[in-house]
């Protein structure tokens, strides 16, 4: 038998023995078909690769290059706010980069970039296997493959670019030298600060040419690579910064790793402090924070990368109304910058900062914000910062979610009501809490039983400390976090105690957004600031316009719960609310003060029906960056909630809305909330208060009557169907707000009439705390209520009846140091 007869019986007993197996065997592929189907696809795969690669040539590296400005516009699409986006690189060749900055690039970005080909196939399988694994989207490009992106190619995110960007890289590697190519990557890489290549960088972030980078400074800016602009410590939130220093000290451990430095010398590394950022040419005035929040909605909602909108080249239509835009910065002018006497007071009246945003509640567009005088003079938008307390503001937020728990309150065991009972006494410690807090009320005032509507208005710390404890701390967090305040912002965490009082440190605008949803009857909008998106000059080459995202609401709250919220925040801008210095709007309105502990924050956050506006204010020492106290400011010995932030509120919605048609809350709040208000102008009467249940002013302190006895408020009559022109309330020393006394009549249990008290944060100051106001007095014919004076200096004395008891009955104050009180 020859050879090749063998193999021919061999086949057909294969053949002979396949026949006989079962049908369901022999539908199945054996393994030599298998290993014959593999083999072909890999014969065909690399034929193609092959082909391609020949027939695939090096672009033009120009032909993408080209930049142009972006224009921003105002909300009508035709007015200009500022142009941006001109390139700012200057290429340098390998020589001139120091070799550690070199290096630490190399230990960021691509460990094996001096061993690869141009792409790493390991990086990218183990890239690939993170992110499916949930351990975060990861990439695995080279460096060589980002200079292709980058130098070549567009940053599109498509299988086509990234074909060729592989294909090119690996044409890339053979025919350029590492140092090229990494001179290339240097000088095409966008760093943050509108710099692109490593030159304009270190212009940008140490002041120095790049051979004069040190090490320290070499591994920042290789840090910087993965994320420019959240990465940037001086403007970062906190979270970011935290972030940029985890990769800080990633790049150092490569280049140990990699045996570029010792160890020793890793240790003796400390992070280098960059330089504050230096403002662009053209975004002078507001124009730059304006910029500022357009931009990082396109980024932080990932529109448009980083690298992609500083490469310029777009037309940008914002929200922002112009007319609103003037009317805060002239607001936050009249009522504090003309206060301020830095040459008399240099201690006190410098550095004083506003950070403000105004949302319309309907829509969540932004329509204004104060990130700062002038963003050629002060380059950071402190209307985007995450780090200042809000204070008492975050007390609605207590309120919503005890309303919505359907939880017992510590003191009946009854579900909690606007109108349930609490104990009123400064410093008590509160029961039932994660860690031991015991918080003083302002001035350490005691009001005993006191209602959660009476302690809204008086901004009692003792009882919503309580109150948040009895809602849920986690209910309290995951209400705050449904109405939008970032999940990840320092201070919300339901673990400490001091939550309840505002520990957390939301920007002005995310709190205007939650302020929204309130006056948006619960349903919340996240606040945009992005109307229109196009290119400047559309034509072949240029990148597809990506699509805006919707704004649907998303309903943080029942209708019925955020209804009785704004009901009694209505009371807080009353005659003896902390708000009262916003009676002046002459309009339903409803808000609240806060003010933090040491003075280092004030805020007020209010809404009329058609805007949600906020207000805060610090100081801020240029240098350092460190909060200063606000006691002193403009010759007050405090400054509340209730003074500069609430009149800056007031004066700028007093603008906006004048002349326009006033609109009432149209409430609908839980049947056990629906409870008459007790001041303030107010267009409707409650809708079905209980007749057993009734709120009624007394006469203001030292009339002819006091606590006690049934009462009857009169319903406020409805306003015109146009807001009159805003009057302007003196505001001299010998002002001085009537005192109504707040009765409660109910069957059972007997009436509770709560003890008169001066307001704490309305408190007259005394003579020589300040010169007379030259504010001119209201208008003839007007009928504003008298306006409140503003900050508070020394409490007058409690009345009698209300006298605090000695210390040593109280029981010790026991709260968490790490966190004091906001008041």
């Amino acid at each position: 038998m020859t050879l090749s007869t063998g193999r021919r019986a061999r086949r057909a007993a294969r053949r002979e023995a396949r026949r006989a197996l079962p049908l369901r065997r022999r539908l199945l592929p054996t393994w030599r078909m298998c290993l014959g189907a593999v083999l072909g696809i890999l014969l065909i795969a690399v034929g193609a690769f092959a082909v391609l690669y020949v027939i695939v040539p090096l672009p033009d590296p120009n032909a993408q290059a080209v930049a142009q400005s972006n224009v921003y516009l105002y909300a009508d699409g035709v007015t200009e706010i500022a142009r941006t986006g001109a390139v700012n690189r200057t290429d340098v060749d390998i020589e001139r980069i120091p070799v550690s900055t070199r290096q630490a690039v190399v230990s960021a970005e691509d460990r094996t970039f001096y061993q690869n080909r141009g792409i790493d196939l390991k990086g990218m399988v183990r890239a690939g296997w993170n992110t499916l694994t949930g351990q975060g989207m990861q990439g695995g490009s080279t460096i060589t493959q980002q200079y292709v992106k980058n130098y070549y190619l567009t940053q599109s995110r498509t299988i086509e670019r990234k074909g060729r960007e592989l294909l090119i890289a690996l044409k890339v590697d053979q025919q350029r030298d590492k140092n090229e190519i990494l001179a290339g990557y240097l000088n095409t890489s966008y760093f943050g600060r509108g710099a692109y290549g490593i030159q304009s960088a270190a212009r940008a972030y140490y002041g120095v040419d790049v051979s004069e980078l040190t090490l320290p400074q070499s591994a920042y800016l290789a840090a910087l690579l993965q994320a420019p602009s959240a990465y940037d410590v001086k403007t970062a939130t906190p979270a970011n910064r935290e972030r940029a220093l985890a990769r800080w000290q990633y790049t150092l451990d490569g280049m140990v790793q990699l045996g570029f430095i010792s160890a020793t010398e890793r240790a003796d590394t400390a992070f280098p402090d960059p330089i504050d950022p230096q403002p662009a040419t053209g975004l002078a005035g507001q124009a730059g924070y304006l910029v500022g929040v357009a931009d990082d909605y396109l980024v932080t909602n990932r529109i448009l990368d980083s690298a992609t909108l500083r490469a310029g080249g777009w037309r940008i239509t914002t929200t922002f109304d112009q007319d609103k835009q003037d009317a805060f910065a002239r607001a936050v002018h009249d009522e504090l910058t003309d206060e301020l006497d830095p040459a008399a007071r240099p201690a006190t009246d410098t550095d004083v900062r506003v950070a403000g945003a105004s949302v319309e509640p309907a829509t969540g567009r932004v329509v204004a914000v104060y990130g700062g005088p002038d963003y050629a003079k002060q380059p950071y938008n402190d209307a985007l910062r995450q780090d200042n307390q809000i204070g008492s503001t975050f007390k609605p937020i207590d309120l919503a979610a005890g309303l919505s728990s359907h939880r017992g309150s510590s003191s009946d065991g009854l579900p909690i009501s606007t109108e349930t009972h609490y104990d009123g006494t400064s410093e008590r410690p509160v029961t039932d809490a994660p860690t031991p807090y015991a918080p003083p009320n302002e001035d350490d005032i005691d009001y005993g039983s006191i209602t959660l509507r009476q302690a809204m208005v008086k901004s009692v710390n003792s009882v919503y400390a309580q109150e948040g404890v009895d809602a849920g701390l986690a209910h309290v967090r995951e209400t705050a976090v449904r109405l939008g305040i970032p999940a990840d912002v320092p201070g919300l965490d339901p673990a400490n105690t001091s939550m309840t009082l505002g520990t957390a440190t939301p920007s002005a605008l995310d709190l205007a957004g939650v302020y929204a949803a309130l006056a948006n009857h619960g349903e919340a909008h996240r606040p945009w600031s992005v109307a229109k998106l196009e290119r400047v000059n559309p034509g072949p080459g240029q990148l597809d316009v990506p699509d805006l995202p919707e704004q649907p609401g998303t309903t943080a709250l029942d209708r019925g719960t955020a209804d009785a919220v704004t009901d009694v925040l209505r009371d807080v801008i009353g005659p003896r609310g902390t708000g009262a210095a916003a009676l002046d709007l002459g309009r339903p309105a409803a808000g609240k003060t806060g003010t933090t502990d040491a003075n280092l924050s004030a805020w007020f956050a209010g809404y009329t029906p058609e805007l949600a506006t906020t207000v805060g204010l610090f100081r801020e020492n240029p240098k350092t960056h460190a909060k200063e106290p606000l006691a002193g400011t403009a010759g007050y010995a405090r400054i509340n909630g209730g003074a500069f932030p609430t009149r800056i509120w007031t004066s700028y919605m007093g603008d906006v809305l004048d002349g326009t048609v006033v609109r009432s809350f149209e409430l609908q709040p839980t049947e056990a909330t629906k409870w008459p208000v007790i001041g303030g102008p107010s267009t409707t009467a409650p809708t079905s208060a209980s007749p057993s249940a009734t709120l009624a002013p007394s006469p203001p302190a030292g009339g002819t009557t006091g606590t006690g006895g049934t009462g009857s408020a009169p319903i406020p009559a409805a306003p015109a169907p146009t807001a009159p022109r805003r009057p302007t309330a003196s505001t001299g020393p010998g002002t001085t707000l009537p005192d109504p006394v707040i009765t409660i009549v109910t069957p059972e249990p007997p009436t509770l009439v709560p003890p008169t008290r001066p307001e704490p944060t309305q408190s007259q100051p005394s003579p020589t705390a300040r010169p007379t106001s030259t504010r001119p007095a209201t208008e003839p014919g007007t009928t504003s209520p008298t306006r409140t004076p503003e900050p508070t200096h020394s409490p007058a004395p409690p009345p009698t009846g209300a006298t605090k008891p000695p210390s040593t009955s109280r029981p010790p104050a026991t709260g968490d140091p790490a966190t004091p009180p906001p008041a």
